[in-house]
């Protein structure tokens, strides 16, 4: 086994990528890994072999001197001597496929402490005005958090003898023990990871590293978002424990309904009332927009429910792309009363496009009698 080229035992070729030579490794421990193959020594002789190799093959340096020297240019490198970081880094990753693991060996992740857990994101709704979301704004909001503890700087302990080392794990945050042919760690159940107890708890957050608060936070909304749309404010959800980041704080957007204007998308909706010899004739009206009112051409023969167009008086795109248009729906509005003079006009009317109508009731004929 000792004689075996590097690459045969992986098999793969000389001018093999590092990605192809991990995955060659993977398999290989995968397929004999001790504790899949108990009581099998050619099992557990091909994992070790494959292992060396890799960890040579791994290193660029390594790799380079055995190319051109073989075992003799590596020194007392050669042979089964443990594992680099990043080698113990994949390797780690094949027993956490077999075990659940991610710290094998005890020394590589046994000595890690857990790192500080990062705070909660959270979330806050936020309502704004229809114009608001169309142009944009800055604001303040008042954010109810947690914040890490200025008395004790997040630790949750009183003073610098607050805190001992967790005797279970002597401060390492996790413990080993004998998994056949390896050494397994675990997160220590004492201290949880963190290697050290809290002796004495600061008064002011109990020993809890953090305390409830309400934070100003700054917003700039940008021109363009709509209902529903989230926004991330990167850092500002709550305090991590143990030394460890921040939350961000998502802030979710909702636009109160406007009593002339809808939306869709970049475009914006209204209505316009105008009557039937405006629409037959054409017109100039004034038409509320978001930036104050605007004349717009109705031109002759419109029908009702035609949609009329203002170029670029809609809202931008949040991600660019300019502006949408307004959009006008035109809503004919037949009168419910009329004058006397009007319905003889309308009349008039019907009767040269050839039109039948109703005839005028009793009341109204003895009224023309007597006019």
């Amino acid at each position: 086994m000792a004689d075996r080229d590097y690459y045969q035992v992986l098999g793969v070729e000389k001018d093999a990528e590092a990605s192809a030579i991990k995955k060659a490794y993977r398999k290989i421990a995968m397929e004999n890994h001790p504790d899949k193959n108990p009581d099998n020594p050619e099992a557990e002789a091909r994992f070790k072999e494959a292992a060396e190799a890799y960890s040579v093959l791994s290193d660029p340096e390594k790799r380079a001197r055995y190319d051109q020297f073989g075992k003799e240019g590596l020194g007392g490198a050669a042979g089964f001597q443990g594992f680099n970081e990043d080698v113990f880094g994949d390797f780690a990753d094949v027993l956490g496929d077999l075990f659940g693991f991610g710290s094998v060996f005890g020394g590589g992740g046994g000595r890690r402490r857990r790192r500080g857990s990062a705070g909660r994101d959270l979330l806050f709704d936020l309502e704004i005005e229809f114009e608001e979301a169309a142009k944009g704004l800055e604001t303040k909001i008042q954010v109810p958090r947690a914040e890490t503890c200025n008395d004790c700087g997040g630790t949750g302990a009183e003073g610098e003898d607050g805190l001992q080392t967790c005797p279970e794990c002597s401060g390492r945050g996790q413990v080993a023990f004998q998994q056949g042919f390896f050494t397994i760690a675990r997160t220590c159940s004492r201290c949880r990871g963190a290697g050290r107890l809290l002796i004495k708890p600061c008064p002011g957050c109990e020993g809890q590293g953090r305390i409830q608060t309400e934070k100003t936070v700054s917003l700039r909304i940008p021109a363009g978002v709509d209902e529903g749309m989230r926004l991330r404010v990167s850092g500002e959800g709550e305090a991590g424990t143990g030394g460890g980041p921040p939350g961000d704080l998502y802030v979710v957007l909702h636009v109160s309904e406007h009593p002339i204007f809808t939306r869709n998308d970049r475009d914006i909706l209204c209505e316009a009332k105008i009557g039937f010899a405006q629409a037959a004739l054409g017109t100039r009206i004034e038409v509320p927009t978001l930036e104050g009112e605007e004349s717009l051409d109705i031109p002759a023969g419109t029908q009702s429910g035609a949609v009329l167009r203002l170029q670029g008086r809609g809202v931008p795109g949040v991600q660019g792309g300019g502006k949408g248009d307004q959009l006008v729906h035109v809503k004919l509005v037949t009168p419910k009363k009329l004058s006397d003079e009007q319905r003889d006009l309308f009349e008039k009317l019907a009767e040269l496009e050839g039109e039948e109508v109703a005839e005028r009731g009793l009341f109204d004929r003895v009224k023309d009698i007597f006019h």
